[in-house]
């Protein structure tokens, strides 16, 4: 071993030792359910165009296959506010399509449900981002504020939390199949926001405050975590075309990406994603936390579709982030 090979090494090693530290302070005591299945189905297709969002979401749960026939079917988007200058929403034209193809597949019926964290005046921002008039042409979709639904208490599924309880919408327990469908970004306390820190939205801003205060105060990786097990997700659709960089959620900058994500599991979902914008998934707390709900190893996920290595960039990273790069050899 020359010298240069011996000080990669060390290097190595003691950046792996630091995210091992790190992780190992997060998941010791942690008790999160083992849900992962044996295998699970990512699809990366290309998609240049949110033009071309209905044929190529047809596609992409045709390898997916959800089980979407006779059964109700919840939409949850990331719809935060608006911006004519920042890719910060899932596009709604790909929400749009995506409810066509589940009413095409035999949905008994396809709603879209958000409760967005920065604006509170839930009508403007529907109409400011274009979605309103989406649900409309598409056929009077309903739209549900999660922020205001009716709840129900259901028990914390880990201990990632100090809290007692949750207060989940009605409209989420009430769907067989709930869809998240995350804008692919850059995060600047979370690292990225994916399908699972998407699910911040799934959470009633009547009970835990604009931005969702209380998720905050119990610790962001914590309630991802928390929210993952609690929260039922079935399928993931992720929306890559025109994705964001650096200092996201709200102030990144656009990155065409240029691809959705199809997924059967939210954490092999966001671990895609994630080396999708050369991010080691590993390296990101609420993912490492997350492993007993999901497969984040790539021998455990079937990518099916496009490469991955074909459509992956290197995203912008604020400096406190940089380390979620994997390392080069």
């Amino acid at each position: 071993m020359n010298r240069r090979e011996l000080i990669h090494k060390t290097l190595g090693a003691t950046a792996l030792a630091a995210t091992a530290g790190v992780t190992a302070n997060q998941i010791r005591g942690l008790r999160v359910p083992h849900r992962a299945p044996a295998k699970s189905t990512v699809a990366v297709l290309k998609c240049d165009s949110y033009t071309r969002c209905l044929s190529v979401v047809r596609d992409g749960l045709r390898l997916v296959r959800p089980a979407v026939e006779g059964k109700r079917v919840l939409l949850k988007p990331n719809l935060v506010e608006y911006s004519p200058l920042a890719p910060i929403n899932t596009h709604p034209h790909l929400i749009a399509a995506t409810v066509e193809v589940c009413l095409a597949m035999g949905a008994a019926s396809v709603v879209v449900g958000e409760g967005p964290g920065h604006i509170r005046d839930t009508e403007l921002l529907l109409d400011e981002s274009g979605l309103g008039k989406e649900l409309r042409d598409v056929g009077r979709i309903e739209f549900v504020d999660l922020n205001f639904d009716a709840v129900r208490r259901v028990p914390p599924a880990t201990n990632a939390t100090g809290l007692k309880e949750l207060w989940l919408p009605e409209s989420i327990l009430g769907a067989d199949i709930v869809v998240s469908m995350p804008k692919i970004k850059t995060h600047h306390w979370a690292g990225v926001t994916l399908s699972l820190k998407n699910l911040f939205g799934a959470m009633p801003g009547s009970i835990y405050g604009w931005p969702k205060n209380v998720l905050h105060w119990e610790g962001i990786e914590n309630s991802i975590v928390e929210l993952a097990s609690s929260v039922p997700v079935q399928l993931v659709i992720a929306d890559g075309i025109v994705a964001m960089e650096g200092n996201g959620p709200l102030h990144g900058r656009p990155k065409a990406l240029g691809c959705l994500v199809f997924a059967n599991d939210p954490v092999a979902a966001d671990a895609t994603c994630s080396r999708l914008m050369g991010i080691d998934p590993l390296r990101v707390k609420h993912l490492a936390m997350a492993t007993p709900l999901g497969n984040i190893s790539q021998s455990r996920i079937q990518e099916v579709g496009d490469q991955v290595s074909e459509i992956a960039q290197p995203f912008d990273l604020i400096p406190s982030f940089t380390r979620l790069r994997p390392l080069v050899e």
